[in-house]
């Protein structure tokens, strides 16, 4: 019951990116531009995969098509909250709308982590057992693979609200960045968090530093094996492994960063997360795109391939 009655709080104020109006105004136009390039690179990359059975088919394009989807709905759940408050003098957001907001942003985030370790398990199969590469990574276990991700990441995520939602809140309520996460709302609780916060690290700190790490022995396997076994169409495979290995540093490298370290606050912090929900989405198709033949000669053929949706026509 005393918990109850100090849980008094009904809002947070988000204190943004910047407090002068005039930079609000350019981070906006500068901020609207980097989201209708996530939303539109990450939607062709998805569109190319559905729309091209060939790369359906693939088990490397099949996960691409599904990280660019997480892509798509991660930048949803921060950037237009953020856009609309670059307009606004109060910047605030209502306690169940920051419980939703940390939600999806570490359910998002824990499937894209897996994701890309499921990816990196794909290419050692594929460069390390090329024979068996079709016959392992069948159709069938790719959707349960992707299946787990997403499973993952929920269960990630309902423990990190589970966490969160019993502390008591009583004031004040200023999160210091440009939306909700859990080092912030901890930091405003009116009780001893170091047992949660202790909790927090080992959840999402050690997450990403466990799934980093593997991403990083299997592609060093990859490498080993490219150097002592194959010769032909070693460019090819490194150049795909190259794409892999970016992504995977742009996103874990900011939340090691953020997580995996006591709750305390650093003026790079708000520089990280900008770089973990918005840039790295919008890179993300650049990178995968740019240096891969296959994914430009498709995007191509839908300019000039019949079909129902007049954009790609």
């Amino acid at each position: 019951m005393k918990k109850e009655q100090d849980s008094n709080v009904t809002e947070f104020v988000l204190l943004g990116l910047s407090s002068s109006w005039e930079l609000q105004l350019f981070l906006f136009l500068l901020f609207l531009f980097f989201y209708i390039a996530i939303v539109l690179g990450n939607l062709l990359i998805v569109v190319t995969v559905q729309v091209h059975a060939h790369l359906l088919q693939s088990p490397m394009y099949y996960f691409l098509g599904h990280l660019s989807f997480i892509d798509l709905c991660l930048s949803c759940v921060t950037v237009p909250k953020m856009l609309e408050d670059f307009l606004q003098q109060s910047k605030s957001i209502s306690f169940s709308g920051c419980l939703t907001q940390i939600y999806f942003l570490h359910f998002l985030g824990a499937s894209e982590m897996f994701l890309l370790t499921v990816m990196a398990y794909d290419r050692y199969v594929a460069i390390c057992n090329p024979l068996r590469y079709l016959t392992i990574m069948n159709p069938q276990l790719c959707l349960w693979l992707v299946l787990a991700c997403w499973c993952g990441g929920f269960i990630h995520s309902i423990m990190q609200i589970i966490l969160v939602i019993q502390l008591p809140f009583c004031g004040p309520n200023e999160l210091d960045n440009f939306y909700c996460d859990v080092p912030q709302v901890i930091k405003l609780a009116c009780m001893d968090t170091y047992v949660v916060e202790v909790l927090m690290i080992a959840n999402s700190g050690l997450l990403s530093l466990v799934c980093f790490l593997v991403l990083l022995f299997s592609y060093a396997i990859i490498l080993i094996t490219l150097r002592t076994h194959f010769r032909q169409g070693q460019n090819k495979v490194l150049s795909t492994c190259a794409s892999h290995l970016t992504v995977v540093s742009l996103i874990f490298m900011p939340c090691i960063f953020i997580y995996l370290r006591p709750f305390c606050s650093f003026s790079v912090d708000k520089i990280f997360s900008v770089f973990y929900t918005v840039i790295t989405p919008m890179l993300n198709p650049l990178i995968y795109t740019l240096r891969n033949a296959d994914m430009k000669t498709a995007m191509k053929k839908l300019r000039i391939k019949p079909c129902g949706i007049p954009l790609l026509c």
